[in-house]
């Protein structure tokens, strides 16, 4: 794999953070960022660089990793670049690996000085912005790796922070949301707001509000199998408060199609290693869109021909080839999922009351995202069950799945190993029995038959961190979300 990942996320952070807050007027360009001390940073520089530092980080290195195991997508077999995420050997050493742990961390640092000088200013929104930052790539992390620091990242004085346990960092994220969902926000200064700075919603906090209150349900769902508990309670008591969740797009959609301030996963896989045909056509999302004659088909690919999950030695390389647009949005949780998380909840634990309304509102989100018109699939082929409650959550999140494509891939493959949904073939996609849809286990896998669960800790974070995990958790080993 080529040496490209460590400089792409701070090449995109840092060029896209200049584009985008040139009229910023907490910007003095007279003044280098880097040599002021943390709590003298305007907020109102620091935050681009959060916002397009976890989109750079979730962007790339994890929705490339996700979009393979997700099914989105298989290696080219006329290409090498991936063929380690493709057959599962990804490992520590891997600068892939420790490119994705050290570009999050490093926008995570940016978001939590936002918060710490917001809360010395007892600036609510900004601290109620900075927050849900630090959640989202923090619930990223921990759903990859299984245990992060968490409790002391914070404190910049501790050089070897501990690992905390996942279920720690759950209680703690649900915590630092609430914290900041229950500050008045009317009391925030009026001539310091988030403002241009803020590339998702223009600093409007009633987004902000719901932003945070779709992640904290996310959050809650995210612990179904494992503390069934903790998230029916949990989800109950959000939903019967009456809480707003999003409605729309929490997305940064100011992308151009020019080097380092494109999309970050055309960046990274088209403009950067500038091959346009490293990703084609997996035969598992391929397959379900194509047997279901969903229009959404020729958005996703250039044709309707499907190579099989990592067959990437195969030789033809005749498999169509995956679209990717340099203008495309990066979606943090986009209206779909949002709809899709709301549903489940309902189906789950609220007696199924309005489950099915969310689901078909989903799946027309999903549809509009491409302008394509999902009246007839939400009445015939993606119609809601209504059946048993698994039954129904099985829809929701297959059609969670396909909204996920194509920079999501992520956010599926943790989905996957949470509910089991896609379900897992019997059989290999070669075969008549070959049901569309299931994911299959890549043809040049080197995991004995097991799927990936996780990414192994970094190796340069284990050298450099002496309370880091010193012993290989392996690929295979479920995260503990994973009660599958």
């Amino acid at each position: 794999m080529k040496n490209i990942y460590k400089k792409i996320s701070s090449l995109f952070v840092a060029s896209t953070m200049l584009f985008f807050v040139a009229c910023d007027t907490d910007l003095d360009i007279n003044i280098d960022p880097d040599l002021l001390a943390p709590s003298q940073v305007p907020m109102g520089s620091q935050m681009p660089a959060a916002q397009t530092g976890i989109a750079a980080s979730a962007g790339s290195y994890y929705a490339l990793a996700g979009g393979f195991w997700s099914q989105f997508w298989t290696q080219s077999a006329v290409a090498n670049q991936y063929k380690n995420i493709d057959d599962y050997t990804l490992g520590a050493a891997d600068n892939f690996i420790n490119g994705s742990w050290s570009s999050m961390y490093d926008a995570l640092t940016d978001a939590r000085n936002v918060k710490a000088n917001a809360l010395a200013q007892e600036n609510w929104n900004f601290y109620l912005v900075a927050t849900t930052l630090e959640v989202y790539a923090s619930h990223l992390l921990i759903d990859f790796y299984g245990s992060i620091p968490y409790t002391e990242a914070n404190n910049a004085a501790i050089l070897n922070p501990a690992f905390d346990a996942p279920e720690l960092v759950y209680d703690n994220m649900v915590a630092d949301l609430k914290n900041a969902l229950g500050r008045n926000l009317a009391d925030s200064p009026v001539d310091n707001t988030p403002g241009a700075s803020d590339f998702l919603f223009g600093g409007d906090m009633t987004k902000w509000t719901q932003f945070a209150n779709t992640l904290l349900l996310k959050i809650y769902l995210r612990q179904s199998e494992v503390r069934p508990t903790v998230a029916q309670n949990g989800i109950t008591s959000l939903i019967n408060s009456g809480a707003s969740f999003l409605n729309e797009d929490a997305a940064i959609t100011q992308f151009t199609d020019e080097d380092s301030k494109s999309n970050p996963l055309y960046e990274t896989d088209r403009r950067q290693l500038n091959v346009a045909t490293n990703l084609r056509a997996s035969t598992t999302l391929g397959s379900y869109l194509d047997s279901n004659s969903d229009p959404r088909l020729a958005s996703f690919y250039d044709g309707t021909t499907f190579q099989n999950q990592g067959d990437f030695d195969d030789g033809s390389g005749s498999a169509s080839v995956v679209i990717l647009s340099a203008d495309a949005p990066f979606y943090f949780i986009s209206k779909a999922e949002s709809l899709f998380l709301q549903a489940e909840a309902r189906a789950r634990y609220m007696g199924g009351t309005n489950a099915q309304t969310l689901y078909e509102d989903g799946v027309t989100a999903a549809f509009d995202q491409w302008g394509a018109d999902a009246t007839t699939f939400i009445s015939g082929n993606y119609a809601y069950p209504n059946a048993s409650t698994e039954e129904n959550v099985e829809a929701i999140i297959t059609q969670k799945w396909v909204s996920l494509f194509p920079g999501n891939g992520f956010e599926s493959f943790i989905e996957h190993n949470r509910t089991g949904y896609p379900k897992v073939s019997t059989v290999d996609q070669t075969s008549p029995g070959y049901v569309p849809g299931q994911f299959a286990y890549s043809v040049e896998g080197k995991t004995g038959g097991q799927f990936p669960k996780r990414f192994e800790y970094p190796q340069e974070e284990s050298q450099r961190n002496t309370n880091a995990p010193n012993t290989v958790i392996k690929i295979t080993e479920p995260v503990w979300y994973d009660a599958n």
